[in-house]
């Protein structure tokens, strides 16, 4: 029995050789049940093509991993090892939910999803992934968004050159076996996210298809998740959205999508965050809208909803029980829809407004370009004025403290979103609103604090003399786009 070395949250890969033979894509089967102290956890293999089957497994407990596999090839079941687990003090882990509100990092380390959109940057040509990831190095996103499949849309017109079955749309696809190539590409996409510290929301499937991948049979969407699953679980910073607009891929159920994420939480050992993404609105009663997918199935992690007003957010909270990223809330740009045409002040206003209620939000921009490479789908440069504000409130969150913010309905302030971090820190945002003084009442009577007036346009940080307690008159520069940092002496 041979035993090899992994650390903490890398991968343990398995690779056993067998008959160079297309049929093990939809008739062969493997797993491995994995086993730590008195942790067992099964895991499923898959066919990567010239006679090989892979199996990975990403260790998150330090020690000694003893495994075995099971199969319906007969020189491969049965077999067993072993592989030692270090510790990785340096490494922080997978991004997990904590709490109802928000997300750490497996260690317990704070992460505050600011997310970008780029549907198929990864279908473009070599260049214009390259200015991707420079385009992300030098940006504070470190979530992004974005598909598995080919997108057919606006500005979407080109023929890809790969697609995750073989073929083409010309003479076809071959469901029952899958593109290697492609997905040893997208596994190298998603590794240099990793080590650019970028998470990456997986879309699974979406509605804007030419080419059938929208509406396959049944039996090839689960055979799809199930090899998804196995090429990808062992990646750290993998985020599983089960769909971008869900609603609008008519073809399927509400009891398909049940099963889906069912599927995924049963075959994937390392239990990364779960989403789905709605197109409709949705209604006050969410659990009789048939348009939007319930929220409360405690398989989803998370709430990745598509919603211009981000003062639904708290509401949303409280119904869920459980974090809300809003994942499309219109883009910076100038397209000719009204999804894609605000400013860059909304675009960095949804953000602040956002997150001092308790919530995330997503980036997007959609720039017209004479060659229509446009971030928001391809990927390429990113051109918007949002980009280094949104830079701005990602450090304020990130600074000091670990901030658990939470909104706050004090008295008649609806003109301003309100965050409270446990008792001793708070983020007020005016918005567009332009006050040009506040009377304090809403703090808590006794209490004394330090306030420091932000303007997020221009990214400036003015402390306030003294200390202000309830009912103080506080003098505010009269201009948009202003907020408050107050911190309990």
């Amino acid at each position: 029995m041979s035993r090899r070395e992994v650390k903490q949250w890398q991968r343990f890969e398995y690779v056993g050789q067998v008959s160079d033979d297309p049929r093990h894509f939809t008739d062969s089967w493997l797993t491995a049940t994995f086993i730590h102290d008195e942790l067992a956890q099964t895991v499923y293999g898959f066919y990567n093509d010239n006679g090989e089957f892979i199996l990975r497994f990403m260790p998150d407990k330090p020690g000694e991993w003893r495994y075995t596999l099971a199969s319906n090839i007969p020189t491969l079941h049965g077999q067993s090892g072993a592989f030692f687990c270090h510790a990785a003090p340096e490494e922080k882990g997978p991004v997990q939910r904590d709490g109802e509100g928000h997300f750490c990092r497996a260690d317990g380390t704070p992460f505050y999803p600011f997310g970008t959109t780029a549907y198929v940057w990864n279908y473009q040509s070599e260049a214009v992934q390259a200015q991707t990831y420079a385009s992300l190095a030098a940006s504070p996103f470190n979530k992004i968004r974005m598909c598995v499949f080919p997108k057919h849309y606006r500005y979407n017109l080109a023929e890809p050159e790969h697609f995750p079955f073989p073929g083409n749309i010309e003479s076809g696809f071959d469901t029952q076996r899958f593109n290697v190539a492609f997905f040893d590409q997208l596994e190298q996409q998603i590794a240099t996210l990793d080590e650019m510290g970028i998470e990456v929301d997986l879309i699974i499937f979406h509605p804007y298809d030419r080419w059938g991948f929208s509406a396959l049979p049944a039996e090839v969407d689960r055979r799809y998740i199930r090899y998804l699953v196995a090429r990808l679980a062992s990646f750290k910073n993998i985020w599983w959205s089960l769909a971008n607009e869900f609603d609008l891929l008519k073809a399927k159920t509400m009891a398909f999508w049940d099963e889906a994420i069912a599927q995924i939480q049963r075959e994937d050992p390392s239990r990364h965050l779960i989403s789905i993404h709605n197109w409709h609105n949705p209604p006050i009663h969410y659990r009789s809208n048939a348009h939007w997918y319930d929220h409360h199935n405690p398989a989803l992690t998370h709430a990745s909803i598509q919603h211009h007003d981000m003062h639904f957010v708290p509401e949303w909270r409280e119904a869920f029980k459980k974090p809300i990223v809003i994942d499309e809330c219109c883009y910076e740009g100038n397209v000719d829809l009204g999804w894609g045409n605000i400013t860059a002040q909304k675009m960095v206003a949804q953000f602040w407004h956002g997150v001092c209620l308790g919530g995330y939000v997503t980036h997007g921009e959609t720039f017209l370009s004479d060659d229509e490479i446009i971030w928001w789908s391809h990927g390429g440069k990113l051109k918007g004025e949002s980009v280094a504000r949104i830079a701005f409130l990602r450090q304020l969150l990130e600074d000091g403290q670990p901030k658990r913010l939470t909104a706050q309905p004090w008295g008649s302030h609806w003109d301003t979103s309100m965050g409270l971090s446990g008792s001793d820190y708070a983020l007020f945002y005016f918005g567009e609103y332009c006050p040009g003084f506040k009377m304090m009442t809403m703090l808590e009577e006794g209490s004394r604090w330090k306030v420091e007036i932000i303007d997020t346009w221009a990214m400036t940080i003015t402390p306030v003399e003294g200390l202000i307690q309830h009912g103080d008159k506080l003098e505010l520069p009269g201009k948009p786009w202003i907020a408050l940092r107050l911190q309990r002496a």
